[in-house]
């Protein structure tokens, strides 16, 4: 029962770490109608943000942080600016490609300045939590868990109790009739661009500290954010958050039974599942 009990545990770690990528994905896909393959490497470079200020600034963990969120955000609109914008008008396929040349970039980035080994945040080992039983918790996942129902309890109060985010919800339903009722697009695809960078960032912090940080780590996450969005509905904040916790446990669940290597297998079955079966996912989201 310990043994369960703690892979359940790992498995609300991961999918606190999934949810804010795949919040990300369905916002962008929402609001920008295409697939942001380069959101793994966004996570990538928002964790390597907050290794500069915490190894090359001698900065603290929480202020590394706030640097990391805001850098990658102005990062995002960046990239949006410089290339996405120019091709609103063309097909959805082209900008899906273009953001795979996007993370290709990103990724080389990352080895050129951090170079292509493992690095942490914190040299030496932490001492668990044990609790009756022997069940073991981690103080770094405990944060993981609370900041990331933090930062989504906060994008809850923002989309539904402000202007901006009811424009966004606008824009996602229908976005000519937003425009035609006079609600500025431009400035609901940046704002959509910070939030997208603030929560690939927080998801990337999130897994160089759960476990280490290499250039790679945000595109071996891909799949299962994906699986995430498509699995709640794409286009569905909500819904990306309830698929992230199903691929989470799913995942951690199956190494009772599959070696540890087939966890990513295990996000790529559920994704086809739920495409055969509700294409529009559980919240009854876009159809991509």
């Amino acid at each position: 029962m310990i043994d369960f009990l703690q892979i359940v545990i790992y498995g609300i770690v991961l999918g606190s770490i999934i949810a804010l990528g795949a919040i990300g994905v369905s916002l962008i896909f929402g609001i920008l109608r295409f697939a942001h393959f380069a959101h793994g490497d966004l996570m990538t470079l928002g964790a390597y943000f907050a290794l500069a200020g915490v190894a090359g600034m001698s900065m603290p963990m929480f202020a590394a942080f706030g640097l990391a969120l805001a850098a990658t955000a102005l990062v995002a609109i960046g990239i949006d600016r410089a290339l996405y914008s120019r091709l609103q008008q063309v097909s959805p396929i082209i900008l899906l490609i273009s953001s795979v040349g996007v993370a290709l970039m990103l990724r080389s980035l990352v080895q050129m300045i951090w170079g292509p080994d493992n690095q942490v945040y914190e040299q030496g080992i932490t001492m668990p939590w044990v609790f009756a039983g022997g069940l073991r918790i981690q103080p770094t996942q405990v944060m993981i868990v609370g900041g990331a129902a933090g930062l989504m309890l906060l994008l809850h109060l923002f989309l539904q109790h402000t202007r901006f985010g009811k424009a966004m919800r606008a824009m996602s339903d229908n976005p000519d009739l937003a425009r035609l009722s006079g609600i500025n697009t431009e400035r609901v695809v940046i704002l959509t661009w910070i939030i997208a960078g603030v929560l690939a960032a927080a998801a990337g912090i999130f897994l160089g500290m759960d476990t280490r940080l290499h250039p790679i780590m945000g595109w071996k996450l891909l799949l299962p954010v994906f699986a995430a969005a498509i699995f709640g509905g794409i286009g569905k904040p909500y819904g990306a958050v309830a698929g992230a916790l199903v691929i989470g446990l799913a995942q951690e669940m199956s190494t009772l039974v599959l070696p540890a290597a087939y966890k990513p297998a295990v996000a790529f079955a559920l994704m086809v599942i739920i495409l055969v079966w509700r294409p529009t996912g559980i919240f009854r989201g876009k159809v991509l």
